[in-house]
């Protein structure tokens, strides 16, 4: 083919190369037909067969030039025409010799940014061979060349009349591509990524620094989600210049952004923004009594980013550390430890956090007394170290147990007969197929420290126990078997799921109102039908305020948003794409991301968790192959999903940056039925992981930081799976608390309390049966 085609050339090169195709004579155009038929006959054999291309290729001889003056003798034939140039024709001459320009013969979608690139090129060779003189810019006489202006409505030299911008009296290549209309794009090698930082609450501009002529709008992406077309209410707005606004930044906007032009992805810049926090802090205790001799300890925990320095003071003065024997700070100043308390040794001990954003203070305040000097400071102390705060409440066969867990002391037992203050009915009634008596619960949760509310799933109504009274003082009738729990801390309120019947086939969603004020409490029914779970994210020092939850309907392969002040579905997340029906979800408040397990009705089948923005709830993808229920830290910076298959523990963390990584993997010794977090003793900002194996003794100790790992055994079995059918873990790990260093877990006929701090056994306690719902209360 290709030496037919040379063929055609070399015919039409003897009549073309030293003969002008037009000629003017006495004012008048003459066009040698000759060679017009010839450029023609040339012309329609290389279009038809789509190899203009192939001439194109070839610009190092005349080949090319010959096609070009082709070029010129189609635009002199449809543009004779002797009126002035007006802007209209002016852009029709420029689109006929466009539309002319070689098709390329290849495989592969055409795109915006290929169709551009082969236009860049056609223009190219028609500048190199305009400029005759090859001094990179067209002048009135090279323009002239090629034909007479009084030929045509539109001529070459018209180029400089529409197109000369700067009016220098020539045109450059960067005008050239303006009057053809093709974009130049670039971006700046040291711009490609940018980083910015800011501070939660106030608002952020991203700016797009990728430059060029005639760019086109400006996309934005996170997280490979397309921004522009979303009603969003937090990024709700463009700027002309395409930069990117988001309003009220929270840490749900860090994370990676990136812009191109539209049409353009293949040159993109990508923006990393950090938010960071302002210091919130803790102190514990806020006053204690301690005698002489004794030792103390004074604990401060901050959440902030950039983590926070600690910085302890006494009565306003800095603590002299490097002078004494007695003080020492653990865990970068997490805890201040005296030794051996003297009387001096009395002050009020400030916490000071700071970062680069922030400061933020706690006093607490250390009495050293004789235990027979009766003053007001010992007598609280000793008040609150008999209290009903710092206590695990443990729900069992025989009732309810409070229990002290560093005395390993049971400070109450409410027994399955004590009476409900308000009806003065049995706690735990003898129901139907249940002997002998005892009491049957399901779930528990703590409301502002004020009250625990606990479902009877036999009896279809839960009790609320008055922590200060240590009693029951309400029933509260629900939808016929409540199984599960959540409380909502930003809106005062206990959610409940409800099966119907032990088959599940009536399952609801109620709601309680003002769960932590007024004596009497009443359950709302919402709209929900064919409930299997429900989630609420979680809140901790730094997310004070949650505003929507998520529905789970039954095989249904979508996540349902709902707003948790209306009750109302507010969103549809579909998972269709994914054959995902969701089984469970957490979150992290870094970045934004929730983790969905998906159904399977096996282990080698199970399918990889699902990621979704929480700033588009949009699904992301699948988080690399990783499967099975994941667990989030309470500061949400680690991700931990134990999977069965490998018998593994998949750690993942979330930067500062909002970027998800892969940090470890950790062997797991056994068959996680439940798994929580306890702040590390010897490193501020870390997290010991402890879990509990569904099917054997064993427990773990995982310390995230390091990797190290410990497994304590023979903490006698767990309660069957079968025995407890309310879903869930059969078998609960649950910890004191932020300050606290212990956990308790239960076995068929005993509870085991556990010292994190030791990793060791601190005690069991015999004969509490069926203990698996248990929940801590701290200060009240």
């Amino acid at each position: 083919m290709e030496v037919h085609h040379c063929c055609i050339l070399l015919a039409y090169r003897q009549h073309a190369v030293n003969n002008p195709i037009i000629s003017a004579r006495g004012g008048q155009a003459h066009i040698n037909l000759t060679l017009l038929h010839a450029c023609r006959a040339l012309w329609e054999v290389l279009s038809h067969e789509g190899l203009m291309l192939w001439v194109a290729e070839r610009p190092g001889n005349t080949d090319f030039f010959i096609l070009f003056k082709c070029l010129f003798i189609h635009v002199c034939v449809f543009t004779l025409a002797g009126s002035a140039c007006t802007m209209s024709e002016y852009n029709k001459l420029k689109s006929t010799l466009l539309e002319m320009q070689p098709k390329a013969v290849g495989s592969g979608e055409r795109s915006q940014q290929r169709d551009m690139e082969e236009k860049r090129a056609l223009v190219d060779a028609m500048f190199k061979y305009l400029d005759g003189n090859e001094d990179s810019r067209l002048t009135s006489d090279e323009l002239e060349k090629q034909m007479e202006s009084s030929l045509l409505e539109c001529s070459m030299q018209d180029l400089l009349r529409y197109d000369d911008y700067n009016n220098d009296g020539h045109l450059s290549l960067h005008e050239f591509y303006t009057a053809f209309q093709v974009v130049q794009l670039s971006l700046a090698e040291d711009q490609r990524i940018s980083t910015s930082t800011v501070t939660v609450g106030l608002s952020a501009v991203l700016t797009c620094a990728i430059q060029g002529t005639l760019r086109p709008p400006v996309i934005w992406k996170r997280n490979g989600i397309v921004l522009n077309f979303l009603d969003l209410e937090d990024i709700n707005d463009f700027g002309d210049d395409g930069s990117l606004y988001i309003t009220k930044v929270t840490t749900i906007h860090m994370g990676n952004y990136s812009c191109h032009a539209y049409g353009y992805e293949d040159l993109y810049q990508t923006h990393v923004l950090q938010v960071n926090v302002p210091p919130v802090i803790l102190v514990y205790p806020e006053t204690q009594a301690q005698e002489p001799g004794v030792s103390a300890s004074l604990h401060c925990h901050a959440d902030g980013i950039p983590d926070p320095k600690l910085l302890w003071l006494k009565n306003g003065m800095d603590l002299q550390l490097s002078s004494s024997t007695q003080l020492s700070l653990i865990a970068n100043g997490s805890e201040l430890f005296i030794a051996s308390v003297r009387y001096e040794d009395t002050g009020a001990y400030t916490c000071i956090a700071k970062n680069e954003v922030g400061v933020d203070e706690d006093i607490s305040s250390l009495f050293v007394e004789d235990s027979a000097k009766k003053t007001l400071a010992n007598i609280l102390w000793r008040e609150e170290g008999l209290s009903v705060g710092n206590m695990f409440y443990v729900f069992s066969d025989e009732g309810i147990t409070v229990l002290q867990p560093s005395e390993c002391e049971i400070r109450r037992h409410l027994k399955r007969t004590e009476r409900i203050v308000a009806t003065y009915e049995e706690m735990c009634p003898k129901g139907e197929g249940v002997s002998p008596q005892r009491c049957v619960w399901s779930s528990a949760v703590n409301v502002r420290e004020k009250y625990i509310y606990v479902t009877q799933p036999l009896q279809s109504r839960l009790l609320v126990v008055d922590i200060q009274a240590q009693k029951v003082v309400q029933a509260v009738p629900t939808d016929p078997f409540p199984v599960k729990m959540l409380y909502d801390k930003s809106h005062d309120q206990v959610w409940i799921l409800t099966w119907g019947d032990m088959d599940k086939t009536h399952p609801t969603l109620q709601v309680i109102p003002q769960a932590s004020v007024g004596e009497v409490h009443h359950a709302v029914r919402t709209t929900f039908q064919r409930v299997t779970d429900f989630f609420i994210p979680p809140t901790n020092l730094i997310i004070t305020h949650v505003r929507f939850a998520f529905v789970f309907l039954k095989d249904e392969p979508a996540l349902h948003k709902i707003d948790l002040e209306t009750f109302h579905r507010v969103k549809t997340i579909s998972l269709k794409n994914y054959s995902c029906i969701p089984a469970s979800m957490a979150y992290t408040h870094l970045s934004g991301f929730y983790f969905i397990q998906c159904q399977s009705k096996s282990l080698l089948g199970a399918a990889a968790q699902l990621l979704v923005d929480s700033v588009t709830d949009t699904v992301i993808g699948p988080n690399q192959n990783i499967t099975g229920q994941a667990y989030v830290s309470p500061d949400g910076r680690y991700v931990v999903t134990p999977d069965p298959r490998r018998s593994k523990l998949t750690v993942q963390t979330v930067s500062f940056q909002g970027e998800l990584t892969l940090n470890q993997e950790l062997d797991e010794p056994i068959s996680v039925s439940d798994m929580v977090f306890q702040p590390s003793f010897t490193e501020s900002n870390q997290h010991m992981l402890v879990a509990v194996s569904g099917s054997g003794s064993d427990l773990l100790f995982a310390d995230l930081s390091s990797g190290c790992t410990e497994v304590l055994r023979s903490l006698k079995e767990p309660l069957a799976a079968q025995a407890w059918p309310w879903g869930g873990p059969n078998r609960v790990i649950v910890s004191s608390g932020l300050f606290g260093q212990y956990l308790v877990t239960p076995s068929v006929e005993s509870l085991f309390i556990l010292d994190g701090k030791q990793r060791t056994p601190h005690c069991e306690v015999s004969d509490i049966k069926r203990a698996n719902t248990v929940v801590w209360v701290g200060e009240v």
